[in-house]
């Protein structure tokens, strides 16, 4: 954890944008898989990480706005518990380490929680999303757990967002660590990634290389050569001469700072000669838009000038024609392009997605768009000093796609279906950085990972057998 000094300004820095009341942060329980006492790899929950710091199951956090007094609830372990798992610290002692002297059992919690409902105590709450936690919460306040969201509190996302937007530089180095033990995931999968290597063995190495650094993956690794369907999480191909393979990968550090990353290579280590030349668009697209990226700058904006770039590359290779922005206007490039640019990146890999995504990545200024492809851009609002962010473009050749727009003649003004129906079995290709808004610009995070062609292929050169 961080120095307890960090914890305390946090809570401090919340309690100010909060009207009153108490902010009631649960921490997460264990999950058990198939029976009670084979649980999961235990993950706190992040707003509770945030601001109390201790990675225990069953920990309630507690701050007072009015009082200016922090508390947590825990029950300390039992000598059963200590049979199987040696000693352990008492809530006291481990509440000391974030900064807050006021602890208490959980059974004392509801009585806490009732005397402040009879003293008619605003209690906020943000969006719950685990089973477990949605009843307590609602045992606890007396809601239906169906009902739950609509009782969260709008004043606490607004001020969690807020506050957790803006990195701080021990967080920024949180996050290049992740980064850092992901330079070797991928640098190792790009080695392995030759014909006949199932893609299971790949994922396995990689997940393996971010548990021996301490955590698991930050989310499913993405890892097939049907690169077209962008979240596929099935790894049973055998690689094939000839066909791409995207990796979209990420691991969190003992703090639970994620790293989120995506590589395309070629199988086999040798770009052919049009899969060079969607590469170089989409690599192009990442460069562009990153170097559009700063502070003052709506994100959307970005997300255009990746689109531009893509709609013009594919139209001087013959697969979209008439005017670019006309046609990204339209929307045209979606059918290339369905997804966003990139979303927020921290202690989540969606960061904060949890508190609503549109609360998180648009605000009062700028809200979604409803038109395809760019619906789905997760962080539309203006850019700030201290963001973090995914940058990842792609081009995708869906067949389902394509044949759905071209039976419906959609953007034919804009798209040559004779000449893309020689790409229907392409797949697809992604690249994709994290990347720190900085006063005067931007940054990739972290040990550069290879992503220009000829750093994949001298990379892949030193093949893993």
């Amino acid at each position: 954890m961080f120095n307890h000094q960090v914890y305390t300004e946090r809570r401090n820095a919340l309690r100010k944008l909060m009207p009153s009341g108490l902010i009631l942060l649960p921490g997460n329980s264990e999950s058990s898989y198939n029976y009670p006492a084979n649980t999961y790899t235990f993950r706190q929950d992040s707003n509770f990480s945030y601001f109390f710091g201790l990675e225990n199951p069953d920990f309630v956090g507690i701050i007072d706005v009015d009082n200016d007094i922090d508390y947590i609830f825990g029950n300390d372990f039992e000598i059963d518990d200590i049979i199987w798992m040696g000693p352990q610290p008492k809530v006291v002692d481990l509440a000391v380490q974030v900064g807050v002297k006021n602890t208490a059992s959980l059974n004392e919690l509801s009585v806490f929680i009732n005397n402040a409902i009879q003293k008619r105590r605003p209690i906020h709450f943000a969006p719950t999303y685990r089973v477990e936690t949605t009843l307590q919460v609602c045992g606890l306040l007396g809601l239906k757990p169906l009902r739950i969201r609509d009782h969260a509190s709008m004043p606490l996302i607004e001020a969690i967002v807020k506050l957790r937007s803006i990195k701080a530089e021990i967080e920024i180095a949180e996050i290049e660590k992740a980064v850092d033990t992901a330079w070797e995931m991928f640098t190792t999968g790009m080695r392995m990634a030759y014909p006949g290597r199932r893609e299971q063995e790949i994922v396995g190495k990689m997940e393996g290389i971010s548990i021996a650094h301490g955590r698991p993956v930050s989310f499913p690794i993405i890892l097939s050569m049907n690169g077209q369907i962008l979240h596929n999480h099935h790894h049973e191909g055998i690689l094939e001469q000839g066909r791409m393979m995207v990796m979209d990968a990420g691991t969190e550090t003992a703090l639970n700072y994620a790293s989120d990353i995506t590589r395309t290579v070629p199988v086999g280590g040798k770009f052919s000669q049009r899969q060079r030349e969607i590469y170089e668009i989409v690599l192009n697209a990442n460069l562009n838009s990153i170097a559009a990226t700063k502070p003052g700058t709506l994100y959307r904006d970005c997300h255009f000038v990746a689109a531009e770039t893509i709609a013009s590359g594919l139209k001087d290779l013959g697969l979209m024609k008439g005017n670019v922005k006309e046609a990204v206007a339209a929307g045209a490039h979606a059918l290339f392009f369905p997804h966003g640019l990139g979303h927020m990146l921290g202690m989540d890999v969606h960061d904060m997605e949890g508190l609503g995504q549109i609360n998180v990545g648009y605000d009062s200024e700028i809200q979604p768009s409803k038109q395809f492809g760019t619906a789905y851009l997760r962080l539309g609002r203006r850019l700030q000093t201290g963001f973090v962010l995914t940058n990842e473009p792609g081009i995708y050749f869906i067949p389902e796609l394509i044949d759905m727009w071209k039976a419906e003649k959609k953007h034919h003004e804009f798209l040559d279906y004779e000449k893309i129906e020689g790409y229907r079995n392409f797949g697809g290709i992604r690249i994709e950085d994290d990347i720190l808004v900085t006063a005067d610009g931007q940054r990739v995070l972290g040990k550069p990972i290879p992503k220009t062609v000829a750093e994949v292929e001298a990379t892949m050169a030193d093949k893993i057998m």
